[in-house]
């Protein structure tokens, strides 16, 4: 049975087993929680690491950082715009050249961004941080189902989300208005919310679809963190932001400690203590117990499933 307990000593360094022959994928690899993710699982010696971005130059510095202390793994920038499907897929198709894949990281992501359409027409925040993962999903799951069925595999797909999903619409997700810009009071929030909700959503969905892969999707929230998500928005998002963690009780943390929910999750703990389409806070908290009926409703996230196969079909 999972360990459901808080893992509050968790430690990349000495916790992270050797990742010796894995190939992993992290998207929004160049800045952030992203890049610290790529920086510790470096560490233990993976074969080769896939990060995406739209910065070359933070790339670079990056590979060249891993080359300071590990000139063994491989590393490959994929760079991708994520407003765009067809971009999305085409680096996935062009840049992944490994015939096995046994992590990804869906750790990119937008928040509190100016009222907008992606490229392809829709919602920038549930563009960018829903359908270009499902799409990076979509392109790299095969290969994925294929590394499960190794002997002794541990594939992973771990979905980051926020505490932001609780600022949902009541409904979930406005389907019907996801081609708009989606303003109006509350809007910003509202935005964030449906996409985060439906980072949580449709983990636990392709764990109900996919139950014999040997594949584990969970979602993590990786707690309040300072990265340009936070510092970069707008004075009336970060007041809001600090009222609703003062009455959470959720205190922000730097980098170090911000990158602990998805490394334990990713690699840190054993596939036997992660349950299949779980919800956790930090760090190695099983929270399914806190999400609401909405986050909870298998109908929404077949309706989500629906709609997101409907559009990348189109691609």
């Amino acid at each position: 049975m999972p360990n459901l307990e808080a893992f509050v000593d968790f430690d990349p360094e000495k916790d992270i087993p050797s990742l010796a022959g894995r190939v992993i994928f992290v998207t929004g690899g160049t800045a952030g929680l992203g890049k610290a993710s790529v920086l510790a699982l470096a560490k233990h010696n993976p074969a080769h690491i896939y990060f995406s971005g739209r910065n070359a130059e933070a790339a670079k510095s990056l590979v060249d950082e891993v080359r300071s202390f590990s000139s063994s793994v491989g590393m490959t920038f994929v760079k991708m715009d994520m407003t765009s499907l067809a971009s999305v897929k085409q680096a996935c198709n062009a840049k992944f050249s490994h015939d096995r894949l046994d992590l990804l990281m869906c750790n990119a992501g937008v928040m509190f961004i100016p009222p907008g359409l992606s490229q392809d027409g829709f919602e920038n925040h549930f563009a960018i941080n829903h359908l270009a993962h499902a799409m990076i999903i979509q392109q790299l799951l095969p290969i994925m189902k294929k590394t499960a069925s190794m002997p002794k595999s541990d594939v992973r797909i771990v979905s980051l989300t926020s505490t932001g999903w609780m600022a949902h619409p009541w409904h979930g997700v406005t389907f019907s208005t996801l081609r708009t810009t989606q303003e109006g009071f509350m809007g910003a929030s509202y935005r964030y919310g449906q996409s985060k909700l439906a980072n949580i959503i449709y983990p636990a969905e392709l764990a109900r679809r996919y139950p014999d892969s040997k594949i584990s999707f969970v979602s993590v929230h990786p707690g309040a963190s300072h990265t340009d998500l936070t510092t970069s928005i707008s004075f009336g998002h970060k007041i809001m932001m600090k009222i609703i963690f003062f009455f959470l009780g959720v205190s922000f943390m730097e980098i170090e400690q911000g990158r602990l929910s998805q490394l334990w999750a990713a690699a840190g703990a054993k596939k036997d203590e992660l349950v299949n389409g779980g919800y956790y806070m930090p760090v190695g908290r099983l929270s399914n117990d806190r999400l609401d009926k909405t986050a909870k409703s298998t109908k929404l996230a077949e309706d989500l499933w629906t709609y997101t196969q409907d559009v990348l079909a189109k691609f």
